[in-house]
């Protein structure tokens, strides 16, 4: 079968295709560029903790060699330190969790590191994968398609055509896929514009990112942004205003001087100017993101960052969730409306994250009533801002699909849990087929649904006992049936989970239901919801298309099974 076609060689692109081949697909990446990266310190990019994870499970290394994650966040309005967060410097995972809102959880460390790096780090990734093709110099001018397909022609010394499965659009703002399929791209221009500097110096606060609102020293920017990165050096952001002179060097120059000096007791410290560049945001939202077999993601489908959204993060949210609905759909022809949800979703939770940006730009930069744009916000601007920082609140926090179209009818048998149905799961501990106690996010990205089951206990149990211990039997021959590949694993507790739930979670991360008890029919129809119906060409082999009898719960602590119908989709 034809490969897919991955349009752009941007961080967006290269992850998706490393995402694909995890789940045994191939790809054609083609990159306008010669093929690497041009070292930019200034451009950096902030992950939050899950896209972090993410982007490691698909071999990126430089996360841990050229990447920093904060230990704390620190927010000022002139003298004052008006908020002090310590950050969770884990992955954001659940081991204890708190039933009192008012004492929650340290928020997980966000992780900052320079987009070239970032980049590499795919590259690297991608070397070592025999299931992708890097095409560099390869500029598209043409797309077609048919019922079985996409042809796509390159110029350049590659210039050729191209055939695939289908054809995905990373190719950035001034996106040549979404003009060629004439979809518009409405929103707004220059939202917010930032000089910028990557300095290598010593600050107060070594570890911590900074956000300093309205400094007291004159001239100083309306708001200061630093952020640390490896080696000592900082990115420190100055909001410009809206229609500003030109950023000059020596102007620059002077910004630098004066910031480090109002934040070191009147002195400047000694720096080193690495890099500089100004930054202008704006805010677009592509009407559509799939024609037929021609998609789009990352930046080429939305743009967005004003006030603490970080759109890189949103890029890989989409690749995270079209990954695994793209790898169904190659192996085993998914239906139409598993690859609608990933518009219906992804575009839904940007559109919801814009909207949240562009409201809160007026009270936020202008100072009028917070309650007026974000109707039942009770905290003042600053946490608003440091949520969107640190990825909490409506600008920040981890999109969930309450609403997505592969969500399953309700069945008498479902139960609520601390996690809402189309959210993303608590990373909680659990354990697998083999034996071995990993991470919950260390078992997503490979095409599978996950069959939850939480046994208190579990610790305790000999391996040898169980997949004959209690009910696990059942949901082994339960999960056997499942039109999807799934695989089963076992949790001492899960937030607000009673014992003998039994949790269904897409490969991406996200609920689609939790049961009392083995259920094997409502578990059937749920997961053959989640991979949006029936195929449209053929069952995978070896999983069962009969729906099983329903029998009662039992009630039993367990530990994880794999059947032989529970392996990748390659």
């Amino acid at each position: 079968m034809d490969p897919v076609i991955i349009v752009g060689a941007g961080p967006v692109g290269l992850a998706l295709s490393l995402a694909l081949a995890a789940q045994g697909v191939p790809s054609v990446v083609l990159d306008e560029g010669p093929g690497k990266e041009e070292p930019r310190p200034a451009r950096s990019v902030v992950l939050r903790a899950d896209m972090a994870a993410m982007v490691e499970r698909l071999g990126c290394t430089t996360l841990r060699d050229e990447g920093v994650r904060w230990v704390g966040w620190r927010g000022m309005r002139r003298r004052q330190v008006v908020r002090h967060l310590e950050l969770d410097l884990g992955l954001g995972g659940t081991e204890e969790w708190s039933e009192d809102p008012a004492s929650p959880a340290a928020p997980a460390a966000p992780l900052h590191i320079p987009q070239h790096a970032l980049a590499r780090g795919l590259r690297d990734a991608i070397a070592r994968q025999k299931l992708v093709e890097l095409v560099p110099e390869a500029r598209l001018d043409t797309i077609e398609q048919d019922r079985d397909g996409v042809v796509a022609h390159t110029r350049g010394p590659a210039g050729t055509w191209w055939r695939g499965s289908h054809l995905v659009g990373c190719d950035g703002a001034r996106s040549t896929v979404r003009k060629l399929l004439g979809i518009r791209f409405p929103g707004r221009t220059a939202v917010e514009r930032h000089a910028v500097a990557a300095l290598r110096t010593e600050l107060p606060w070594p570890g911590e990112a900074l956000l300093h609102r309205q400094p007291p020293w004159r001239g100083a920017a309306e708001e200061i942004g630093a952020r640390p990165l490896p080696d000592g050096v900082w990115r420190i952001d100055w909001l410009l205003p809206p229609r500003g002179d030109l950023v000059t060097p020596d102007a620059l120059i002077a910004r630098i001087r004066e910031t480090l000096a109002g934040w070191c007791d009147g002195v400047t410290p000694p720096y080193e100017l690495i890099d500089t560049g100004v930054h202008t945001l704006h805010h677009r939202l592509a009407r559509r993101w799939r024609v037929d077999r021609v998609l789009l993601a990352g930046d080429a489908a939305h743009l967005l960052g004003a006030v603490g959204t970080q759109g890189l993060d949103e890029g890989l949210r989409d690749v995270d969730n079209l990954a695994w609905k793209l790898a169904l759909t190659w192996h085993h022809g998914g239906s139409d409306r598993l690859l609608d949800s990933y518009q219906s979703e992804r575009r839904a939770a940007v559109a919801t994250r814009l909207r949240a940006a562009d409201q809160s730009l007026p009270v936020l930069r202008g100072g009028g009533s917070l309650r007026t744009y974000l109707p039942g916000a009770t905290r003042g601007h600053d946490a608003l801002l440091t949520d969107g920082h640190v990825g909490r609140g409506p600008l920040g926090a981890p999109p969930a699909y309450p609403h997505s179209p592969l969500a399953p009818p309700y069945a008498d048998g479902q139960i609520p849990v601390g996690t809402p149905p189309g959210a993303p799961v608590e990373d909680v501990r659990v354990t697998a087929p083999d034996g071995t106690t990993v991470r919950l996010r260390d078992r997503l990205g490979r095409g599978r649904l996950l069959v939850l089951l939480i046994a208190p206990g579990t610790g305790v149990w000999d391996r040898r006992h169980w997949r004959t211990a209690g009910v696990m039997p059942r949901l082994e021959e339960a999960v056997r049936a499942l039109p999807v590949r799934s695989e089963v694993l076992v949790s001492e507790s899960y937030p607000g989970a009673p014992a003998h739930a039994v949790l269904l979670v897409r490969p991406d991360g996200h609920l689609v239901a939790a049961f009392s008890g083995v259920r094997p029919e409502e578990l059937y129809e749920a997961a053959d919801a989640a991979r949006g119906g029936p195929l449209t060409d053929r069952e995978p082999a070896g999983v069962s298309s009969q729906k099983p009898s329903e029998t009662a719960p039992e009630k039993s602590s367990g530990a994880p099974v794999e059947s032989d119908r529970t392996a990748d989709m390659h």
